[in-house]
């Protein structure tokens, strides 16, 4: 049996998925001729092709139903995993608000996240640009947030660990997003491109580090008819999450 609750499989397996996703429209785009590769220098030239930024590869049909398909499920699922991380705190944190705000501010990223999957670059540029703006500054004001919280909670003493790994990340996510804005207003394409890739794989990698906690950790739902006492299933995943039982 395992030493962990499956639960940690969950955001390891979100981060490698959605990377696998976006890596695929980017190698469909190119076959399609849309953007360059990412090891080649951009050329304008006859207009043809593209820099290979994430949204560019996902804009055109058929590869922009799939980039909008793998963009809404991770969207999704990431918001999953932001609210088990919640109730998982919410009993354990000192300041409420904090947990709560960590909570809002990337719900409403992966709605950002929403924008940018639907709302083509190329189609609406104002509104895909408001869901880029919304997935990475709150996504890294997140990330942010939760690299405190990790310290201060200290969940079964791996906390100070796991904080040094995750405040190394959000400090490499910062870095990135300057470079990035920077790069993009001096219209440098191709080397403000390869920097979203990385930004985008190291938000997924602090994602992924919640394994960390959730292998400590089952979450339940619990569905009960109405003739007895009403349960309130929020509360059921609190007690749950509250009580840090390991599963053997």
């Amino acid at each position: 049996m395992w030493s962990f609750s499956p639960w940690a499989l969950l955001p390891p397996i979100y981060s490698v998925l959605t990377a696998a996703g976006l890596w695929l429209v980017y190698f469909a785009a190119v076959w399609e001729k849309k953007i360059v590769p990412l090891s080649s220098q951009y050329r304008r030239g006859n207009g043809s092709l593209y820099p290979p930024y994430i949204s560019v590869a996902g804009n055109f049909p058929p590869v922009s139903c799939f980039f909008s398909e793998v963009v809404n499920l991770a969207a999704f699922v990431g918001f999953i995993i932001s609210v088990l991380r919640f109730l998982q705190l919410r009993h354990r944190i000192n300041k409420p608000w904090l947990n709560v705000s960590s909570l809002v501010v990337f719900s409403v990223a992966c709605f950002g996240m929403t924008l940018v999957g639907n709302v083509q670059v190329f189609t609406q540029k104002m509104v895909h640009n408001l869901g880029t703006c919304l997935t990475f500054g709150l996504g890294t004001l997140f990330c942010w947030v939760q690299s405190y919280i990790t310290l201060k909670v200290n969940l079964m003493n791996e906390g100070k660990k796991a904080a040094v790994v995750r405040f190394l990340l959000s400090g490499s996510i910062t870095v990135c997003i300057i470079l990035y804005f920077s790069l993009m207003s001096q219209r440098l394409h191709m080397h403000a491109a390869r920097c979203q890739w990385v930004l985008v794989m190291l938000f997924l990698v602090f994602l992924s580090t919640f394994a960390i906690e959730f292998r400590h950790y089952r979450f339940y739902m619990e569905c009960r008819e109405n003739a007895g006492d009403p349960v309130n299933t929020t509360e059921t995943l609190s007690d749950v999450s509250r009580s840090g039982v390991k599963e053997l």
